[in-house]
Order: C-alpha cells, then sequence, then structure tokens
C-alpha cells in the first residue's frame, strides 16, 4: 500500500477510536437518543439529497435502520454513558465474534480451527474483563453486547442485501432512524430541551465530530481505500481501534489501565486477528 494510502487509513482508524471518546464525552451534555437523533438528522441532511435510492430498496434500508441505526448507535450512545470509553470500545468489537457465528448459523459458512480459536479468544476475553473493576455493571454491559450484535446483524443484512452505495445507505438509514430513536428519547428520557439549551461547544463538537467525521469522512475515506485495495490489506487496520481507543480513554479521559482490562482486551484484540486476518501458507501462482 502506498505510503498516502496507509497514512490515509491510519487517519481513519484515529477518527474511529477518537469517536468512542466524543460520544462519552457527548452523552454527559445530552442524552444518548438524543444526541443520537440529532446525529442522525445532521447525517441524513447532509447525505440524503446527494444520494437517492430507488424505491425497491427502501424496505432494505428501512429494516437496516432498525438493526444499525436504532440496535447498534442507539444502544452504543445508550451504553457509553455508563461504561468507560475503553472498554466500551473493546465490548462493541464483540460484532465481529458476533457476526461469524451467524454467518455459521444462517448462512451455512464453515469455521476453520483459526476462526473457532479466534472465536474462543474473544469471549476468554469477555471473560477476564468481568474479573476486572472496569467492567460497567449487567444492564450496561448488555446493552453494549446488544450494540455489538446490533451491528453483527446489519452485517449479514448488507451482505445478503441490494448492492447500494456506502454513503447513500449511510444517509438513508439515518434518516429513516430518526424517528425511532427519537421516540425513544421521547419515552425514555427528560430535559431534552433544557439540556439542548444548556449544551456546551463540547456537547454540540460531539454531535457534528460523530456525523461528519465518523460517519461521512472516515467511512468516505475507508471506502474508497476498499476500492483501491484488496480487502486483507485495509480491513485488518480495523483492530488498532479498540487499541487507540483504550489508549485515547486512559490519556485524555483519566480511565484506568488494569491487569484485568490489558489482558482481556489483548485476548478480544487477538481474538479478532485471528478470524479476520488471512494468516497462512498462501497459493503459489500458476
Amino acid at each position: 500500500m502506498p505510503l498516502r494510502d496507509l497514512l490515509l487509513g491510519l487517519f481513519v482508524i484515529t477518527v474511529w477510536a477518537l469517536n468512542i471518546i466524543v460520544i462519552k464525552v457527548g452523552v454527559t451534555e445530552l442524552p444518548p437518543l438524543l444526541l443520537t437523533t440529532l446525529r442522525f438528522t445532521l447525517v441524513a441532511v447532509l447525505l440524503v439529497p446527494f444520494y437517492p435510492v430507488s424505491r425497491a430498496q427502501l424496505p432494505f434500508l428501512l429494516l437496516l435502520s432498525f438493526t444499525f441505526g436504532s440496535l447498534h448507535f442507539g444502544l452504543l450512545f445508550i451504553g457509553l454513558q455508563q461504561a468507560e470509553a475503553g472498554t466500551g470500545a473493546l465490548l462493541v468489537q464483540m460484532g465481529t465474534p458476533f457476526a461469524t457465528l451467524l454467518a455459521v448459523i444462517f448462512l451455512k459458512e464453515k469455521l476453520g480451527p483459526k476462526r473457532v480459536i479466534g472465536l474462543l479468544l474473544s469471549f476468554a476475553g469477555i471473560i477476564v474483563l468481568a474479573g476486572g473493576p472496569t467492567l460497567p455493571t449487567p444492564l450496561p454491559l448488555a446493552i453494549l453486547l446488544c450494540s455489538a450484535m446490533g451491528w453483527a446483524v446489519s452485517q449479514l443484512l448488507i451482505k445478503r442485501g441490494p448492492p447500494i452505495a456506502p454513503l447513500a445507505l449511510a444517509g438513508w438509514v439515518a434518516l429513516f432512524a430518526v424517528p425511532q430513536v427519537g421516540l425513544g428519547s421521547w419515552l425514555f428520557e427528560s430535559g431534552q430541551w433544557q439540556a439542548i439549551q444548556q449544551a456546551s461547544w463540547l456537547g454540540w463538537g460531539a454531535m457534528i465530530y460523530t456525523a461528519v467525521m465518523s460517519s461521512i469522512v472516515a467511512y468516505g475515506i475507508w471506502y474508497a481505500l476498499l476500492r483501491r485495495h484488496p480487502v486483507n490489506r485495509v480491513v485488518p487496520m480495523t483492530l488498532l481501534v479498540p487499541v487507540l481507543a483504550v489508549g485515547l480513554g486512559a490519556l485524555l479521559m483519566g480511565d484506568s489501565l488494569g491487569v484485568h482490562k490489558l489482558a482481556g482486551g489483548g485476548l478480544v484484540v487477538a481474538g479478532i486477528a485471528l478470524i479476520v486476518l488471512n494468516i497462512g501458507p498462501r497459493p503459489r501462482p500458476t
């Protein structure tokens, strides 16, 4: 990979790792579902007018808005309100093992020995994290793992669904998710208008960052890299996201770096690496 594209990839990874910290900052000033609603509204306004889709694609996008928009992002914002940023980032990475298991169950994909070991290491990492003081209480833990499951289900839907341009998908999923998370905020949160009036530049900056930098700029660059390079050269860089998120959480938010978090996080990342990396003998050219 040329140095320019490598630096672009690392820039995207940094944006996504910092996004976890930014969400954590945002939910201290705005209720999480309100913040998610504002984020999706901004994404939809910026993308939908420029990326039209066909009427036949709308039911698929509506379904994806529930699994990816409401379940993944909505629950992620709620969970991060009650968990350390680094720990939350590690828990959400369980989306990859969950997606692997779902592919085996529903798509009849086969599990080789390497991926089985990867799954075992990932779940062992969660068990190690559970023995440490930084794991959130059972409710936010369950919420973050459900967010990871929402991501996993969404990946299977995208894999089996109609081909849609990535930014079109992001914009229309955001549009359909707005009333869902907005209704959730109205039913389960309070003081929204007061929070909007009292939010500082940090709260509004967090909303803009998650919408513009993470959802639009970073994904736009990422999919451009995927078009120019083989997937197995680009995707492994995502393993750096939880590592950077843990480090940034400790540096910027004062999160702890105990033995359980480092050991459990290491097991999670190692397990995901075995799942996603193409390790092993390569066929010789004929």
